[in-house]
């Protein structure tokens, strides 16, 4: 009996244990969250972003040909853009819902600036030159539509009548033309998507959406003729790469050869052919991800793309969690432009669309795409953690 009696004690005994590890496991836990919360900063997104610009720097190094120069420079860029990503988060969404029409309209006299005082690159009038830095203001459009229609949505009834979806439609307009006039149709087509996003997020009637992609067909010989020649013959490119070789079909033929020839092991860090040699233009910018192909193979890619595909899935979870219309709309329309981006070049590599020059996220060489995408990632951890905070 006395066995049974201490067996009994025995077995109280390391239960009590067990609940006392348990407890201070789960406020240890507890105490890491909250740490983490009271730096408004969103863990899972943040070492995810943290791990595609580490792989993205291994394979801007070999694409520059082992420059450090670029490298450090990249590195240094992206240090300013976690600053200005960590400020993003510290800031209450509400700050954001009020700021949204000055930033907006911000953004427009900024555009319209550059078409009046803008300094000429490469045949374009994107930039504004500072003296100190300079900058793409076409950039912060890919924010401030989305938050301008969020804004806009934020206390009206949803799914939207059709006199919102017009207004909804020139807030989207108006940036995308002055921007496809300097002319940058990539990242015009990137500011109308991400205006786009959000307004699949509304519950737009998908008679609408039918509609306006058969007027858009239609209205194809109306955008050929104003379209420039080279973006033309992008797209008769896109169609048939061979039709020119070596020329408008260059770029094309050698991102496939390149990403074809690292089959599923790739050749190896630093040991790519079709960059080093210079036979794929633009390897450390547009067509960084033919690099990856080549020297990584098919797993290294398939690495690349789940790591984007988890930030994706954590900026949608944050999206669901929002506690209110716009900020709801704001992180859904964000994780959406985050997804085309990525898709759109991943595709524009491998012959899937027209190449248009949109940069890899997170990889390609690059300034100010890289404050604009962490500032929309700052903006998300803000969403999220000031909710939690604020749930308690």
């Amino acid at each position: 009996m006395w066995f049974f009696i201490g067996q009994f004690l025995s077995d109280i005994m390391q239960s009590i244990n067990s609940y006392i590890h348990r407890a201070q496991a789960k406020k240890s836990t507890t105490a890491y969250r909250s740490t983490w919360q009271r730096l408004h900063i969103d863990f899972f997104l943040f070492t995810s972003v943290l791990a595609v610009i580490t792989m993205g720097l291994f394979i801007l190094y070999s694409a520059a040909n082992q420059n450090m120069h670029i490298v450090e420079k990249q590195l240094l860029r992206f240090l300013i853009a976690f600053f200005i990503m960590l400020i993003a988060a510290q800031i209450p969404p509400q700050r954001f819902r009020q700021w949204t029409p000055v930033i907006y309209f911000l953004g427009l006299m900024l555009l319209a600036a550059v078409l009046a005082i803008g300094v000429v690159s490469q045949g374009a009038e994107r930039w504004l030159d500072l003296g100190v830095v300079k900058f793409q203001p076409s950039e912060i459009m890919k924010i401030a539509v989305p938050m301008a229609l969020a804004w806009y949505f934020k206390d009206r009834q949803l799914p939207p009548s059709f006199k919102d979806v017009v207004i909804a439609g020139l807030i989207i307009i108006v940036p995308a033309l002055l921007v496809a006039k300097q002319p940058d149709l990539g990242t015009a087509l990137m500011i109308s998507i991400s205006g786009a996003c959000v307004l699949l997020l509304t519950g737009l009637n998908w008679r609408w959406i039918g509609g306006s992609l058969l007027a858009l067909v239609a209205s194809t010989p109306v955008l050929w003729h104003f379209m420039h020649n080279y973006q033309r013959q992008r797209v008769l490119t896109f169609i048939n790469p061979a039709r020119d070789p070596l020329g408008t079909g260059y770029h094309i033929i050698q991102s496939k050869v390149a990403i074809g020839s690292g089959g599923v092991l790739g050749k190896g860090w630093l040991n790519g052919t079709q960059s080093h040699l210079n036979f794929l233009p633009a390897h450390a910018t547009d067509f960084i991800f033919a690099v990856c192909g080549e020297e990584l193979g098919l797993i290294g890619s398939t690495v690349l793309i789940v790591l984007y595909l988890f930030i994706l899935y954590r900026c949608i979870y944050i999206s669901l969690k929002a506690q209110d219309t716009y900020t709801r709309l704001l992180a859904g329309g964000l994780a959406l432009t985050f997804f085309v981006s990525f898709y759109i070049n991943i595709g524009m590599v491998t012959g899937i669309f027209p190449v248009v020059g949109i940069p890899l996220p997170l990889i390609s060489y690059g300034g100010t795409s890289i404050m604009t995408l962490l500032t929309a990632f700052g903006i998300l951890m803000s969403i999220h953690t000031h909710r939690k905070l604020n749930t308690k």
